[in-house]
């Protein structure tokens, strides 16, 4: 009998120990699968958050862009418009008074303006102020520069 007890007692401790044991394993497994799950998570979400983050940034870049384009665009129709103008400003209408006003309004204009200023530097004793070196320049540049870029074409 003692053998009998023996036996069972030994068996039946080393079931238990084992059904414990197993318990105890699929515990810790249990913990480090919710453990990898919840970092999983957590790395899936940073993740999201970064692709959000990168597709708005193409967004603005693509809506940027697109601005951009449209923005020349509209200045090279301006350009072209302006070329464009300019081209026919010369254009003879073959009406005579209108064709003389055209020819005589933007010389006659200047020359009023000029002796306006010069009616001006007059009263100053022809003390040049910076405002009068800066018309200066313009005339010239819009004199001489303009003429150049006109021979251009």
């Amino acid at each position: 009998m003692g053998a009998l007890v023996s036996f069972l007692g030994g068996s039946i401790f080393r079931m238990i120990w084992g059904e414990v044991s197993n318990a105890y394993t699929k515990h810790q497994d249990n913990k480090q699968e919710i453990l990898a799950m919840e970092l999983q998570d957590k790395l899936d979400g940073n993740k999201a958050e970064r692709e959000l983050t990168r597709l708005k940034t193409l967004n603005d870049l693509g809506i940027k862009q697109i601005e951009v384009q449209s923005n020349a665009d509209l200045s090279l129709k301006d350009a072209d418009s302006f070329v464009t103008a300019m081209s026919t400003l010369n254009t003879k209408s073959g009406i005579t008074w209108v064709d003389a006003w055209n020819g005589i309004i933007r010389p006659w204009a200047a020359t009023t303006a000029i002796l306006i200023w010069w009616g001006c530097l007059y009263t100053q004793g022809f003390i040049l102020t910076e405002w009068d070196k800066e018309l200066v320049g313009v005339i010239l540049g819009f004199y001489f520069a303009h003429r150049v870029f006109i021979n251009k074409k």
